[in-house]
């Protein structure tokens, strides 16, 4: 399931930072349609992009290359690949029951 679940993981992760970059740059570009102000839009902006890429970053360098490995370091890396996904644990393509 681990395999499943870091791809699955990587899907999201990867939308959401899609998703961030998308909505940073249309609120960015006309912050008083949203009613903030320009230099509120710029930090939320920098700020979403950044948590976006943090989580993607952090389950590729520091997640799946321990996965399956021995020891403390793969039990370590399966326990931090279930605390990521733990929210999406109700979304449809989550694989609860793919090996």
């Amino acid at each position: 399931m681990t395999d499943a679940l870091a791809a699955f993981l990587t899907a999201r992760f990867a939308e959401e930072l899609e998703k961030a970059r998308f909505a940073s740059s249309t609120v960015t570009q006309d912050p008083e349609r949203f009613g903030v102000a320009p230099e509120d839009a710029a930090r939320h902006a920098r700020f979403s992009v950044a948590a976006a890429e943090v989580h993607l970053t952090l389950l590729e360098d520091t997640v799946i290359p321990y996965l399956g490995a021995g020891g403390e370091a793969g039990q370590t890396a399966e326990y931090q690949l279930r605390l990521l996904a733990a929210p999406y644990v109700e979304h449809r393509d989550y694989p609860h029951d793919q090996g």
